[in-house]
Order: C-alpha cells, then structure tokens, then sequence
C-alpha cells in the first residue's frame, strides 16, 4: 500500500461496515449511497490487497485480515477526528451524523426544539432519532447506532460499564390524564385529587413497550392492597394520548408530557390518590466522543434543552 496516496476517508467506510456488516447500513450511517459506499469498498480492496469481505448468504463476512483491525481502527479514528479537528469549532460549517436514543417521550419534549436550532445553526448536521431499547441501548452506544442515550437506566450507575459516561438530567413525576368529557373527572379541576374510588372503578391505558402489565406503579398500588384494570397498553405516550382522548379509560403519564399536550388532546389532569416515585432519567454515550467536537457541542445543546424539566414543579398551578 501506498500510504502517501492513500484516501484516509476510505477508512470510516472500512470501520462502517465492519461494524455494520452491510453496505447499506453503512451508507445509512455515513449519510452515502450504496453505489458510494461499494465503489469505496473496491477501492480499499485495491489499496490494501485484501478482498476485505465476503458474502456467506446475506451477511457480509470479514476476511482475517479485516477481522483484525476492527478494534484498533476505530480507536485510531477517533483519535485522528479528534486531533484533525478545528480547535475553534464552528458549528455553522461542521458536517456530521448525531443519533440520539430516546422514546416518543423526547420526541415530543427534545427533537422539534433541537431540530429547529440545528436547522439555523448547524444546518449540515444529519439529526436522527432511534428507538429507545432499554434493554440493549448500551449496546448501540457501544456499536456506535446511537450516539446518545436518554431514558431511564435498568441498572444502578455504578454497575454501569466502564467505558459509559453518564448524566443525571431529570427526575420524571407523574400526573393522571383522562379526557376532559369523562364522567370520573367533570367535576375534578385540572391536578385536582381524583377520590381513589373513582380511580380503581375505571379501567386503564399503560404505556408498555414490551407489553407487560405489572409496570413500577402497580408496585405503589399493591401496597394499598387494591389493582386497577388494565384494558389497553400500547408502546408509545402518544398512542395513551390519543387512546385517552378517544375513550372512557384513564392512564398515568409524565407530568411534563400532560402539561404540554392536553389541550391538543382534550384531556384533563388529574392528581394520582396515591403516592407514586418520580423516575429518574439519565443521558449515557460512550467515552469516545469525549474528544469530539461534534458529540460534546451536541449533548450540550441536548442538555440545555431539556434542563427545565428538572423543575417539574413549574408544571404545577
């Protein structure tokens, strides 16, 4: 190889797809075409000497020789992001791709903020928002198919792996929605206290991704010695929003959410009759991208952005 002629861009397209095993997952990741990719592909081939990949049904398979680069190659690379960038980072000229994990929940309260000022700031910057797995989100940070994660944690933080950084961003409290016509709550001001009879005679919408119905609040309610009837989950707010909207069913939702919406839904808000713990909610990303540019100047808008949700009480008459 000719490294004074090589093309060091050929080398995040080697680290794509080495981690992505298809050329059109990469493409997807770099913002290219499957043409673009599979002509840098080639050329790799050519410069390296090594077919790189082969294909074993649907799967792109590494050759030895591409199997043991993968890990020092993208450490490398984010060194050489780090040491090429300009030290006096401009966002209005920067290029790049920010994924950001998170459930419809950020969708609502982050994304069109976001979107809006990248739009006018950073208006080279690919914004995109992914799935929010609880169970694997760790895995596509370390994977690099999400660049941020924001959403509650399975495990303490101190059980986190090493190479995780983490922020603590908000504790989520929860209010009672039902739609504004529904007979339970005429007569209920909004955050009023709905008398618990009333709550444990209606039936139920829970937000549920994987649509188990003993979540963390019925914890809270069978120390009460009571259990609600669950008639609908759905694995989005907004689909307990507009179920909620549409029928006789009430539902528990962040208080943050509610207050902003309800209107748009025609519902009504409503004090929970019984006690039940605010959910803390955290940020994680790799380590990484500690040293680029990009990703800290992105999380620090992120966390601006969503810094007043840290104040639930604002949300409270």
């Amino acid at each position: 190889m000719n490294f004074a002629t090589f093309d060091l861009n050929l080398l995040r397209v080697l680290d794509a797809i080495l981690h992505e095993g298809s050329t059109v997952k990469a493409g997807n990741k770099l913002g290219l075409s499957q043409s673009a990719v599979s002509n840098a592909l080639n050329r790799l081939r050519h410069s390296l000497e090594d077919d790189l990949f082969f294909r074993q049904g649907n799967k792109l398979i590494p050759t030895d020789y591409a199997a043991s680069v993968k890990d020092g190659l993208r450490g490398h690379l984010s060194v050489l992001e780090a040491l090429l960038m300009r030290s006096d980072f401009e966002p209005t000229l920067v290029r790049g791709v920010f994924r950001i994990s998170g459930g419809d929940y950020f969708s609502e309260m982050l994304i069109p903020r976001l979107s809006a000022q990248l739009a006018e700031t950073s208006p080279k910057v690919l914004l995109q928002q992914v799935a929010w797995e609880p169970d694997d989100h760790l895995r596509m940070l370390e994977n690099e198919q999400a660049d941020l994660g924001l959403g509650p944690l399975l495990t303490n933080v101190d059980e986190l792996p090493p190479w995780i950084r983490c922020q603590h961003l908000f504790v989520s409290n929860f209010v009672g929605i039902a739609a504004k016509e529904n007979p339970l709550v005429s007569d209920i001001p909004d955050y009023g206290e709905l008398p618990i009879d009333r709550y444990f005679s209606a039936s139920h919408v829970m937000f549920s991704v994987s649509g188990e119905i003993d979540s963390f609040e019925d914890g809270f309610i069978k120390r009460l010695g009571k259990k609600r009837h669950i008639a609908l989950t759905v694995p989005t707010f907004h689909a307990v929003l507009r179920a909620i909207g549409e029928s006789p069913y009430l539902a528990i939702v962040p208080v943050s959410l509610a207050s902003r919406v309800a209107e748009q839904y025609g519902l009504r808000m409503f004090s929970l009759p019984f006690h039940l713990d605010g959910i803390p909610v955290f940020a994680t990303w790799h380590k990484r991208s500690d040293r680029t540019p990009l990703a800290n100047w992105l999380r620090d808008q992120v966390f601006r952005i969503v810094e007043p949700l840290a104040d639930e009480n604002s949300y409270w008459p």
